[in-house]
């Protein structure tokens, strides 16, 4: 009698027990969920940012779609859409207008990458700058754009293609490191006549 209810005792201990077991069971996907960090995304449509120094508009940012995401490793802001920045000068007049497909602003380098379809426009002479790839770096003391990528810039009187580029806000200033060809308009007026 006494070994049939430490037989029953143990049975019931040893069901119990497997039945524990396997209740707590996680798969390996599970665990490595848990594990994982969750990135914060914030997500705002419409965005109209202003850009203001000294109580003056620099520039004027406009963009459909904007994502402030908190990664573990940079926090970034990412304009996955479409930007568009209008640039002041000290008269608060638009001295240059950028647009580009995609850009995605690091805040702790305060650095800005444009990609897709860069167009960058000098509003006092119309000179135009078009590239794949741009950065807008605002620790930079005097060229605050730049690339290593190819870029073309259309002037009124010339085309200028190369590899590398700098220029101020304003664009006035500006430098194409390793220039392939230009090309030159002329004038139909100045072609001789026959």
């Amino acid at each position: 009698m006494i070994f049939k209810n430490v037989y029953i005792q143990l049975s019931a201990a040893f069901i119990l027990g497997c039945t524990f077991l396997l209740a707590c069971e996680n798969s390996k996907q599970d665990i490595d969920n848990l594990a994982k960090k969750k990135l914060g995304v914030e997500e705002a449509v419409t965005v109209n940012i202003n850009y203001t120094l000294a109580g003056k508009a620099k520039a004027v940012l406009v963009s459909p779609l904007m994502l402030r995401v908190q990664s573990d490793t940079m926090p970034y802001i990412e304009f996955p859409k479409k930007i568009h920045v209008d640039f002041y000068n000290d008269s608060t007049k638009i001295e240059s207008i950028l647009d580009a497909k995609y850009a995605r602003y690091i805040e702790s380098q305060s650095k800005i990458l444009l990609k897709d379809s860069v167009r960058f426009i000098g509003l006092k002479n119309g000179d135009t700058l078009y590239c794949d790839e741009l950065y807008w770096d605002r620790n930079r003391p005097t060229y605050q754009f730049y690339t290593d990528k190819p870029v073309r810039i259309r002037t009124k009187m010339q085309i200028i293609n190369g590899t590398g580029f700098e220029t101020s806000q304003d664009f006035k200033d500006k430098h194409v490191m390793n220039p392939t060809n230009t090309i030159i308009r002329v004038p139909a007026s100045q072609f001789p006549e026959y």
